[in-house]
């Protein structure tokens, strides 16, 4: 039977992150044996009626990894990042003496942080989605027309469909993320990775936007000691500096897995 994942409870971001990375994973790898399945069918009888059958399941496995990604995603944006913001806003509020109230101004700011994340995840979600898809067309088309025509030649057809096999096996890989410069990141790495991004901007959003609240226009930055400002090699170091509301707005984190946090300056009334 498979495993059911209890809902999500907001709480500490690395469990958090752990416990996404680990959700996601699951419905990544799931897909994966479903198309492993296929595979290993397809090079035994790639016409057979079972093979067309499990090629179907396949197609509805689809389906069940784009529900349960997106179900992951907005169960963190829905419960986890509102945790987080509120957590960075009262830190901000206990600095300066003030309260924190979920006011418009607050809400929006969260419903934009949402979006965009849920975003990301779904863009995700939606590549593998492709991927998969690409995978189901080519077995169909290879089983259709290609083993056919490779076993008119000097092979047979179980050997031309294990070529076939072999070759599919190798261009439709869907436990991995491909990044733009194609490096392959393991799912749970790139999950993990991500949801600590997110946690850290959404906490760091509530700080900053209760200090703007507040009218500080100046925050101290706390950061690791050889973090660079835009990224982790950048020579302008961060930690201990002070920096505008709208400087570390553009700059919440530098590179993934960032602690970068932010404390308001009311006593500084411009960068020193």
């Amino acid at each position: 039977m498979p495993y059911v994942w209890a809902p999500l409870v907001p709480g500490d971001a690395d469990e958090i992150a752990h416990r996404v990375a680990a959700v996601l994973e699951d419905a990544w790898q799931r897909l994966a044996d479903q198309q492993r399945t296929i595979i290993a069918q397809f090079a035994d009888s790639p016409r057979a009626p079972r093979t067309v059958a499990t090629l179907e399941e396949f197609k509805q496995a689809i389906h069940a990894f784009r529900q349960r990604v997106d179900q992951e995603a907005e169960q963190f944006v829905r419960r986890q990042l509102p945790h987080l913001y509120a957590a960075g806003a009262q830190t901000a509020a206990d600095a300066l003496g003030v309260t924190f109230t979920w006011t418009t101004f607050h809400r929006d700011a969260l419903q934009s942080l949402a979006a965009d994340s849920y975003a990301d995840f779904l863009r995700r979600s939606q590549e593998t989605e492709r991927m998969a898809n690409k995978f189901y067309r080519a077995v169909r088309e290879a089983a259709r027309r290609e083993v056919p025509l490779l076993a008119a030649g000097n092979m047979t057809a179980r050997q031309a469909a294990k070529n076939l096999s072999d070759t599919l096996s190798t261009d439709h890989q869907l436990t991995h993320v491909v990044y733009r410069n194609g490096a392959r990141v393991p799912v749970r790495v790139w999950a993990d990775a991500a949801v600590l991004a997110k946690s850290a901007v959404a906490y760091n959003a509530g700080t900053l936007n209760r200090t703007r609240q507040a009218g500080v226009s100046m925050v101290e930055v706390f950061d690791g000691f050889d973090c660079g400002w835009t990224s982790h090699r950048d020579p302008d170091k961060a930690t201990g500096t002070v920096r505008t509301i709208e400087e570390a707005a553009e700059w919440p984190i530098s590179h993934p897995r960032c602690r970068r946090g932010f404390g308001p300056r009311p006593d500084i009334a411009e960068a020193v």
